[in-house]
């Protein structure tokens, strides 16, 4: 080999090295996390997708101040049965730790036909909670301040989903129900689909793995609510 095609297979390698030692962090792998159904369910295989999420993506969800940075969340693209009773596919934003476990809290309330009414990522309705919340959608991640306060929910570390906000409302101190089409699911001895009640499988599907419910606050009570900070 000339003396000069050594140098310039030298500079070559160097680079190559370079390139490869810099790769960006974001190009985490997706995890899939897929559960055979029961025989006899009728139902397809669970299915959850976890991929690393980007600002751009986030969209108003994040906002200046935030908490915590895509680099610590994850979107998670999952089955859920429908009140129409067939299978959908979901989207939620979680805490990057969290992501595995909820992908499988998913799973038993998919097993169980928990049903679900949507799930979309809170920017499809400019990040806004209370339309979120009319809408009936199930939701995780989004930058904001607690109800009626200015600390930063557990929202906002994406350690936080609201279930089925109409069957399952937000009811404050002073008795205000959000979303105020909740309100004639305030009775609770109500057995509709979506409902969330103590003991059930949703509710257990969360506990048992450590998650709060404010179903079991005195007030205000969250029934739609599960955290774990």
């Amino acid at each position: 080999m000339k003396s000069r095609t050594r140098v310039f297979a030298l500079v070559t390698f160097t680079v190559s090295v370079f390139l490869v030692g810099t790769a960006p962090a974001s190009a985490t792998p997706a995890r899939t996390v897929e559960l055979a159904a029961p025989a006899g369910s009728g139902l397809p295989p669970y299915v959850a997708v976890i991929k690393p999420v980007t600002a751009k993506r986030l969209a108003s969800s994040r906002r200046e101040g935030c908490p915590v940075g895509p680099d610590r969340l994850r979107l998670i693209s999952l089955n859920f049965v429908g009140f129409d009773g067939a299978v959908h596919r979901g989207e939620l934003v979680v805490n990057a730790d969290l992501a595995v476990e909820v992908a499988r809290v998913f799973a038993d309330l998919y097993f169980a036909r928990f049903p679900i009414q949507r799930m979309e990522t809170i920017e499809k309705y400019d990040s806004d909670d209370d339309a979120s919340m009319a809408a009936n959608n199930t939701s995780a991640f989004n930058c904001r301040a607690i109800t009626g306060g200015t600390a930063w929910s557990n929202h906002s570390y994406g350690r936080a989903i609201d279930i089925n906000t109409v069957q399952n409302p937000y009811i404050s101190r002073s008795g205000a129900v959000y979303p105020p089409n909740g309100a004639p699911y305030v009775d609770r001895t109500q057995d509709v689909p979506g409902m969330i009640h103590a003991g059930d499988a949703t509710e257990r599907a969360f506990t048992t793995r450590g998650w709060t419910w404010g179903g079991f606050w005195d007030t205000p009570i969250d029934y739609q609510h599960f955290e774990k900070p």
